[in-house]
């Protein structure tokens, strides 16, 4: 049931790592601040929000495989906040 959560985390490193050598930045760096925020956030929503999800749907597999897809689409959506700031920093460091 995770394999969207895992293949989003090698995605997400492959992205951030893209990114910085791109830039010119530390891949290294760039790669650990892009995976944490995107564990982080998977964590968080995993913890809150997923275990009153799952128990609303009960014994439905269809339901519960979507809604356990959750975290990780959040978690996607804050690596890319996590990237956008890093860019907007950088901006703000070359002018």
């Amino acid at each position: 049931m995770l394999f969207l959560a895992k293949a989003a985390g090698i995605a997400i490193i492959v992205w951030f790592y893209m990114t910085a050598k791109e830039k010119g930045e530390s891949t290294v760096k760039w790669v650990i601040i892009g995976l944490m925020g995107y564990w982080l956030a998977w964590w968080a929503i995993k913890l809150t929000v997923l275990a009153a999800l799952v128990s609303l749907f009960g014994k439905n597999f269809t339901a519960v495989f979507i809604v356990t897809q959750i975290p990780a689409l959040c978690a996607i959506g804050a690596a890319y906040l996590v990237r956008k700031r890093l860019l907007a920093d950088l901006a703000k460091k070359t002018a």
